[in-house]
This record gives C-alpha cells, sequence and structure tokens, in this order.
C-alpha cells in the first residue's frame, strides 16, 4: 500500500522519565491536537501522579513496542507515535503495528490518576528511544508524577527548537482503526483467567526472532478459570493467530489482576481475531491481533455495508453533534437523543470511524470518542470496493431478479445471491478467495445498493 499522506509531529521538549529532589516524573510530550476549544499546537491533559506507577510504565511500554514492531515480515521499524485521548475522566494510550496487524490500548482509568482534572482532546505523544529505556527500568514504590502535554511556561530544549519528526503516514493505518471498532463491537467475552494461568500460556508460545515473521496459530479451550491448550480447532476453542504476537504482554502480567479473552461468539478454528485484555490496578490494557499475522486490520472491509448506507452518511451528521469526547457512547442512549433507530446510529457511527472518531470499549462494550490529530481524507477515497459498487450502480449494471442479481457487463457479469437467512454470496474470485471473510466485495455492495434504492422508492 502506498504512502499518501505525510505526518508532522511538532514537540516542545523529548518526552522523558526525569529526577529530581520532589521525587521522578514521566513528561509525556503532545504534538498539534484537536480540543474543545479547537486544534492546538501542544495540548496539556493532565498534571498528576499514577497511583500504580510500575504496572502503568510497563504497560505503556508495551504500547509503545507495538508501535515500534512489525510482526509480519520484519523490517524498518514502525514511525507512527501513539494516540492519546483524553476523555475527561480517563486517559487512552492507541497504537497499531508497523504491519497493521496489531492494535494495542492502554485505558488508564481515574482510579488510576491522583491529580488535576483530566482533560479532552486527542493528540500524539513523542515515545522515542531513551524514553523507551527509561520505562523498561522503572521499578519501585515511590510515586510517579504523569504530565500529558508541556509545562505551564513553555518547554524549550536547549538548542532553541521544537523536536520535530516528519513521518509517513499509511492510509492503511487509518482504517485500521475502523476496522478495529467495527470488529471488536461483535465480541464478547470468552474466557477469564487468572493473571498466572494466562502467564503460563504465553511463556509455552514461540518468541518472535529478529528477521522472522509471527506466523504460529495455536488454539485454547476455555475451561472454568484456566485455558487448556489443544492441538487442533476444537469445539469451543479459541484461536491464538500469530501467536508470536502475544508475547509482548508477558512483562505486563506480573502486575495483573485478571486477564480476559473476547472473540466472536461463534468463532471456531483458525482465521479468527482475538482480543486479550489485562486488567491492571486502575488500569487495563488491550491487545487486538487481526486473524493472521500476514493480514492487517485495514484490508478486513467490516465498514462497507455501513458505508454502502444511503443515510449513513447524512446520520453521521447528525450523531458527531452528540460525541463530544464522552468516554462512554451507548447506541440506546445515543438513539433517542438524535432521533434516530439503533441500527441508524451504528451506521452512523462506523462512518464516524473511518476518520478515526470512534473506538470501541471491549470491557465496558461501548463505544468512545476520539479526533485523530491528522487529516482523514475521504473514507470513500480509502475504500476502492465502495468506489467500484457506485460505479456499477452508476452504470445501470446491477439487473435483480428476485433473489438473484445480475452485476456487470458482458464477459465480466457476476450473480449475486441472497439465501433465506439473508446473507449474499457472489461468483466473483474476490467472493471465491475469501468467502466475505474480509466483506462484500463490489458487485453485493452494488446489489445491496440498488435493493435499498428500490425500498425506499416503495415506502
Amino acid at each position: 500500500m502506498s504512502t499518501a499522506l505525510t505526518q508532522s509531529y511538532a514537540y516542545a521538549d523529548a518526552s522523558a522519565v526525569r529526577e529530581s529532589a520532589s521525587g521522578r516524573s514521566l513528561a509525556l510530550e503532545t504534538s498539534g491536537g484537536a480540543t474543545p476549544g479547537g486544534e492546538q499546537a501542544n495540548p496539556r491533559f493532565f498534571d498528576g501522579f499514577l497511583t500504580a506507577p510500575t504496572a502503568a510504565a510497563t504497560a505503556l511500554l508495551a504500547v509503545a513496542d507495538v508501535a515500534a514492531t512489525r510482526y509480519y515480515r520484519p523490517s524498518s521499524a514502525a514511525s507512527l507515535d501513539p494516540v492519546v485521548t483524553a476523555n475527561g475522566d480517563r486517559l487512552r494510550m492507541e497504537s497499531f503495528s508497523g504491519c497493521c496487524g496489531v492494535y494495542a490500548r492502554l485505558d488508564v482509568l481515574a482510579p488510576g490518576l491522583d491529580g488535576d482534572d483530566v482533560g479532552h482532546g486527542t493528540t500524539n505523544v513523542d515515545i522515542n528511544v531513551p524514553l523507551r529505556q527509561a520505562l523498561a527500568k522503572l521499578g519501585g514504590l515511590d510515586p510517579l508524577h504523569l504530565r500529558v502535554g508541556p509545562e505551564e511556561v513553555e518547554a524549550i530544549t536547549l538548542d532553541g527548537h521544537f523536536v520535530e519528526k516528519k513521518v509517513p503516514l499509511p492510509q492503511r493505518w487509518l482504517r485500521g482503526f475502523a476496522e478495529a471498532q467495527v470488529l471488536g463491537a461483535g465480541f464478547a467475552l470468552r474466557a477469564e483467567v487468572p493473571p498466572a494461568q494466562a502467564a503460563a500460556v504465553l511463556r509455552s508460545l514461540p518468541r518472535l526472532a529478529l528477521g522472522s515473521r509471527a506466523r504460529t496459530a495455536r488454539w485454547v479451550v476455555p475451561t472454568g478459570r484456566t485455558l487448556r491448550p489443544v492441538s487442533r480447532p476444537a469445539p469451543g476453542a479459541l484461536c491464538l493467530p500469530g501467536a508470536e504476537r502475544l508475547t509482548g504482554l508477558i512483562p505486563v502480567l506480573r502486575h495483573a489482576t485478571v486477564v480476559r479473552l473476547y472473540a466472536p461468539e461463534t468463532a471456531k478454528g483458525e482465521g479468527t481475531a482475538v482480543a486479550w485484555e489485562v486488567g491492571l490496578p486502575g488500569m487495563r490494557l488491550t491487545l487486538l491481533l487481526s486473524p493472521s499475522a500476514s493480514r492487517g486490520f485495514s484490508g478486513d472491509g467490516g465498514v462497507l455495508d455501513d458505508l454502502a448506507t444511503g443515510s449513513a452518511a447524512r446520520d453521521a451528521e447528525q450523531v458527531a453533534e452528540l460525541l463530544a469526547w464522552e468516554p462512554t457512547l451507548d447506541v440506546t442512549m445515543l438513539a433517542p437523543q438524535a432521533g434516530l433507530a439503533p441500527e441508524r446510529v451504528r451506521a452512523a457511527l462506523t462512518v464516524l470511524g473511518t476518520s478515526g472518531q470512534i473506538g470501541y470499549d471491549l470491557a465496558e462494550q461501548t463505544y468512545f470518542h476520539r479526533h485523530l490529530p491528522f487529516s482523514a481524507g475521504d473514507a470513500e477515497a480509502r475504500n476502492p470496493r465502495l468506489r467500484g459498487a457506485r460505479t456499477l450502480v452508476a452504470e445501470d449494471a446491477v439487473r435483480l431478479d428476485g433473489a438473484l442479481a445480475w452485476v456487470g457487463k458482458d464477459d465480466h457479469t457476476h450473480m449475486v445471491r441472497v439465501d433465506d437467512a439473508g446473507r449474499s454470496s457472489c461468483t466473483c474470485l474476490w467472493w471465491a478467495k475469501y468467502q466475505g471473510g474480509r466483506g462484500p466485495c463490489k458487485h453485493v455492495l452494488a446489489t445491496r445498493m440498488v435493493r435499498d434504492d428500490m425500498t425506499k422508492e416503495s415506502a
């Protein structure tokens, strides 16, 4: 996937762990970000203490490690700095791996923070190599002061210049945020186990070596509060795809209170995404794995059905006015506020997710608002299947025949079939290869668009 944009970060100083007579301080420097007052060059979101400093440092390092790693075809390190969102009562720190197949998020909740009120907004934070080294060495029970944003008096580096980074911004990184929230909204809690049990499973996994790639699939069957490893898919088994990608959680587990596993309720066998949530004192660390190490979230196509809905874009504008960096967004509460049916609100949230405005919290089973601090561009431009479907509709290349549809022209015509359960299939090569596992093909999308238009005309 080619890179179409370049993201520029400008930090007032480099993030660092600093020692002083008053104790230790973790200063996370912010770049340009969105706030309720508009765009700010270096927003300030929090100034106070972490109530579990060593656990927080280890979890933050895990998020930074994901941002700096390519698990599939390891080559150059990932280049994007993690995103931090302040939701008024918590801080969320998010990152994607360089291969876009692992999503990490650390939620520092109100019990994990002791200090000023948490602000509202979203920005990037500087995670540099010296800071990562300092976080790895951080220990002890002494309090750790946390500052997210610049000092009250503008901080200037020794040479009088801001710390600047210019990095490529892959379009697939933005699409990954949208796909991750759609995927997570379909997950269910499948297992809850003690940290020692989770650690035993993770220590048995192969490690990701320099120059190698994550490729191992493992399966575990939840049995009570244990995870029983099995050699192949079995009823009720959870797949650990590209299992090497989970080993970064091992250092975090010594601080954990509980570990939860999430996957689709009907998930079985190979090729299923999975999420591991590590409960920490006042915090949660979540790692979401794509269905295989070679498959990034950006190509899943889970957003396409909602994007194809004619009213979704209009509804999104209406729902966007209700977001306001809320830490929890419940569809059943948003629906009456927006004057829309719940299914239309969900579709609108999907549309907003394509510009990075929506995330999903598995633990609370609610959405949350963020506003990515870079230009999102057009959702349709980032989804060629959606563009192709609209072209087919515009060319009048969809002919309906009951449950069947013929899509295309001349030798490029394919048959789309809808079964009694409402599931669609197609005769094209895309459908033959993925069987709907990466979202609908352009022919299925075009058929749905035409059927939706006919339904509206007859209403």
